[in-house]
């Protein structure tokens, strides 16, 4: 079996794993200084765009394409790729298609789909400069179309700082700023049949705007009352109709708000990229996203079998900046006990991700290896 992946920034994320079950891998990247270049059988740098990786797949005569990209910029070149090879090739793009990249790639786009198909969104609207209308109720979210990882998001919190977003940006889509649970649940989805994962538990919406990146994480959600199991339940068959709805393959990544005191649920947007919680899912139910993105280009992914195999642990992700160890590499990415850690990310902005058979285990990990944090 060999198998094509796209981009190798999160190469190795599934680097060991591809070795243990004996998969040829080819890689393709356009900055020839990556890291993780030598960890594939092969590689090829190339330019930016999929017309040279296309070729490479048909060259190599792979037998499947693996699209490793978090960023939202490329996904529709990749739809486009993902189109063409399965359709002239027959060859599997572990991807979503054009439409679902379409919605999910915009925001406006995304907040017209879950308002078309009655899923419940924080209200909005779209302001202009010099065209505002009068705001009455703050703090309020400003975003646009376009753009992740909270670029060019504002929590305005008067009329005058509206008024100075749109002096910057001309247009903006206004958002209801909703206080609760910033909640997200990865969904595996291929070849008609899907699950949704573990929802994970974000912290508290802030009107400083402050990045998930920044804050103590956990899964599985949980709030303080007997609800936890329900409420997991319903955000997972949410996330289980969106998916299905767009139409998304291979990883997708669902955003909510969830309103502590009612348990009601607001979408907020889907990624259709790997998601920054993987490593809590992963060490949360044992399933690992990326990994399943490998079994589904090899043709053996099978819905049902990842619902008998996931688990149920405790899981803490701490952002730590840098912290020393010679674990950040693709060795230890992978969870091999009831109580294991692993650490990730590039320096400066590291993150140690922690799996407890318990929440008291988990915490008990996470103060013998010396690291502070505020227990939520």
């Amino acid at each position: 079996m060999k198998l094509l992946f796209i981009g190798a920034r999160l190469f190795d994320d599934v680097a060991l794993y591809t070795k243990n079950n004996g998969i040829t891998t080819v890689l393709t990247e356009s900055n020839p200084k990556s890291s993780n270049l030598n960890l594939a059988d092969s590689h090829y740098i190339v330019p930016r765009g999929m017309d040279l990786p296309k070729e490479i797949a048909i060259k190599e005569d792979v037998d499947g394409v693996v699209p490793l990209i978090g960023i939202d910029g490329p996904l529709f070149d990749v739809a486009l790729l993902k189109e063409e090879l399965e359709r002239d090739y027959d060859l599997p793009v572990v991807a979503s298609p054009p439409d679902a990249v379409c919605i999910s790639g915009d925001k406006i786009k995304t907040k017209e789909f879950l308002v078309k198909n009655n899923i419940k969104t924080p209200e909005y609207s779209l302001i202009q400069h010099n065209h505002e209308r009068e705001l009455n109720e703050f703090p309020i979210v400003l975003k646009q179309a376009h753009g992740q990882g909270g670029k060019d998001i504002k929590i305005a919190l008067s009329s005058e700082e509206v008024h100075t977003y749109l002096e910057q940006y001309d247009i903006a889509l206004a958002e209801r700023f909703l206080e609760g649970i910033e909640v997200s649940v990865e969904i595996l989805r291929w070849k008609g049949q899907s699950i949704p994962l573990v929802p994970v538990y974000k912290g508290i919406t802030t009107p400083e705007c402050i990045h998930p990146l920044h804050k103590l994480k956990k899964a599985p959600l949980t709030v303080n009352d007997d609800g936890c199991v329900e409420i997991q339940d319903v955000i997972r068959k949410i996330a289980q109709n969106i998916g299905e709805l767009m139409g998304v393959e291979g990883t997708s990544d669902l955003d909510l708000i969830l309103n502590k005191e009612t348990h009601e649920t607001y979408v907020l947007e889907i990624n259709t990229r790997p998601s920054g919680t993987r490593y809590l899912t992963a060490a949360s139910c044992d399933i690992n996203p990326l990994w399943e993105m490998v079994e589904m280009a090899t043709g053996s992914w099978n819905a049902s079998r990842v619902s008998e195999r996931m688990k149920n642990y405790f899981a803490l992700e701490i952002p730590v900046g840098n912290y020393t160890s010679d674990r950040n590499n693709y060795h230890f990415r992978e969870f091999r006990a009831d109580n294991d850690w692993i650490i990730h990310g590039p320096e400066n902005h590291q993150r140690i991700t922690i799996r407890g058979s318990d929440e008291k285990n988990a915490f008990k990990t996470a103060e013998d290896l010396n690291i502070e944090f505020t227990k939520i």
